[in-house]
């Protein structure tokens, strides 16, 4: 193997510099260290490839290779013991992420470089709040605070009402000088590895099904998927119970009037209902299946229960609570599954949770399991239980439809563009899992209510750069740190001059940074 700094002319007339290597007759570009256009550049940049391969034990040949021309060795610069190198950085990202939590206003609604700096961190790397110092040692940021010193900055996040300030910030970002009039809610849940409950973290449903104590998160955003709000409760409270509140902190800070908020089935109730016609707000939610044959019984009465594909209904549908009852309008719609990919996957979700609960009653039924409730499941003679096969069969064809509750009336919203608003959602969905996954939002090492609101503030702030990036540059967020990152620039003293080599830009980044507003500066 042939390790060796390698020179190219780049179109722009600039001579690039790499570390290469040759094995078993094939070139591998290890790493860009950047262009010069000048002699003392170019000379900086060699010794940096230099020290790079004799601190990685690959000195094996540094001979300079050069391609399409020949570049002469640098006059008047002794390359050798004239520079001295100070390190790299990822300056590209950095400035990126830097300039889009300014140009969202999180500067100027809390202007705590703390803050900042901890939002950056976990957007390139998510860990905990002590190892992020570690994230911007290495990513050679300057002012890298102590661990004291952190700690210090965010417990003012409660006392001097971050959450609120940075809120706002995102509202005027997202609504760019008009009112954000429709807003997409859900909720999640986020464990902790603890044995005891507390006042907030407290055992209850939990979507990725565990026992652990946990907390409710509910999550406000626009039809981008752009968050708004964050709010988090108790981890025993119904998640029916945690929209009016938010929904009322949003209305109350940013006086938004003819809110139309969406929501999934799960927020279907008649207090939320009540509560949300009560409040004035104007809504659409997924209505449950089982509502199908009731709403639908007219429509199967007289044309049967085939559908067009795509074929939008429109019916009314009763919510009940004890004896009292009242009609809202809904909309159903049959998708063919057959037709696209994500269709068919729900079609199969669909028909293996069918297949699933008639398992489940005949094995109740037999005996096999212990006695609960379960869907299909009847009391027949003597109290025997059996499976009614006949409403199992019945379920079967309401594959393929999906119902939705609303109070707009039609000259408002067609039924087509209800379904249209609904399937907006996943856009909140996408902004959960990056909270999750990519953010890895879950606060592990917190206990105390003022240090996961903190937590959360972060990790708002960061959902928020993450998505706008993705909505400008049309990419996952993952994709635009693996492309950026590595674009370092180096910082070399020159005779006692520091001087600053830029990074070379691969044409993959070129295209993010094109992307965006020429504030970024590239």
């Amino acid at each position: 193997m042939r390790v060796y700094i390698r020179r190219v002319k780049t179109s722009s007339g600039a001579t690039a510099v790499q570390i290469a290597q040759k094995r078993h007759g094939k070139r591998e570009i290890l790493e860009h260290l950047g262009s010069a256009h000048d002699e003392v550049t170019l000379a900086s940049l060699e010794q940096v490839a230099r020290e790079k391969i004799q601190a990685g034990q690959m000195a094996f040949d540094l001979d300079l290779h050069t391609d399409d021309t020949t570049t002469a060795p640098a006059k008047g610069v002794d390359a050798g013991g004239g520079l001295v190198l100070h390190g790299t950085r990822p300056r590209v990202l950095w400035e990126v992420l830097e300039q889009a939590y300014e140009r969202i206003g999180f500067t100027g609604a809390v202007n705590d470089e703390v803050l900042k700096q901890l939002v950056l961190a976990r957007v390139i790397e998510p860990t905990s709040k002590l190892d992020s110092l570690r994230v911007l040692a290495e990513l050679n940021v300057e002012n890298v605070p102590s661990y004291a010193t952190l700690k210090r900055h965010l417990a003012r996040c409660v006392p001097d009402n971050w959450r609120d300030l940075l809120s706002s910030a995102a509202y005027r970002f997202a609504a760019d000088g008009g009112a954000v009039s429709v807003c997409l809610y859900d909720v999640t849940t986020l464990y902790f590895e603890a044995d005891e409950e507390d006042e907030l973290r407290k055992s209850g449903f939990s979507k990725e099904r565990r026992i652990d104590p946990q907390i409710l998160v509910g999550l406000l955003v626009d039809r981008h998927g752009f968050p708004l709000e964050l709010h988090f409760f108790e981890g025993n409270k119904a998640e029916t119970r945690t929209m009016i509140p938010v929904l009322d902190a949003f209305r109350d800070r940013h006086q938004v009037q003819d809110m139309l908020v969406v929501a999934d089935a799960g927020m279907l109730s008649w207090a939320n209902i009540q509560a949300l016609e009560e409040a004035g707000y104007q809504y659409i939610v997924g209505s449950r299946n089982a509502k199908a044959p009731m709403d639908l019984a007219k429509t199967f009465a007289t044309t049967g229960n085939h559908f067009a594909d795509g074929q939008v209904i429109e019916t009314t549908t009763e919510l009940k609570k004890g004896t009292e009852s009242s009609r809202r309008r809904a909309v159903w719609q049959y998708r063919l599954a057959r037709e696209h990919r994500d269709r068919l996957a729900r079609e199969h979700r669909d028909r293996r949770n069918h297949t699933l609960q008639v398992q489940r009653a005949e094995d109740i039924a037999a005996g096999r399991k212990a006695q609960r409730k379960a869907r299909f499941l009847t009391t027949g003679q003597r109290k025997s239980l059996t499976v009614d096969y006949e409403a199992a069969k019945a379920a079967e064809q309401l594959f393929g439809l999906k119902g939705y509750v609303t109070n707009t009336s039609m000259k408002v919203l067609s039924g087509a563009e209800v379904v249209a608003a609904y399937h907006s959602l996943f856009e909140v969905e996408a902004s959960f899992r990056m909270a999750k996954s990519d953010l890895r939002a879950r606060p592990i090492f917190h206990h105390t209510r003022d240090a996961i609101e903190a937590h959360l503030t972060i990790v708002f702030c960061a959902l928020a750069v993450g998505r706008h990036l993705q909505t400008a540059t049309g990419m996952s967020l993952r994709r635009i740190i693996k492309t950026l990152q590595p674009l370092r620039e180096g910082l070399v003293e020159i005779n006692g001059t520091i001087a600053t080599i830029p990074a070379a830009l691969t044409p993959e980044a070129k295209e993010i940074l094109k992307t965006l507003p020429e504030k970024s500066g590239h």
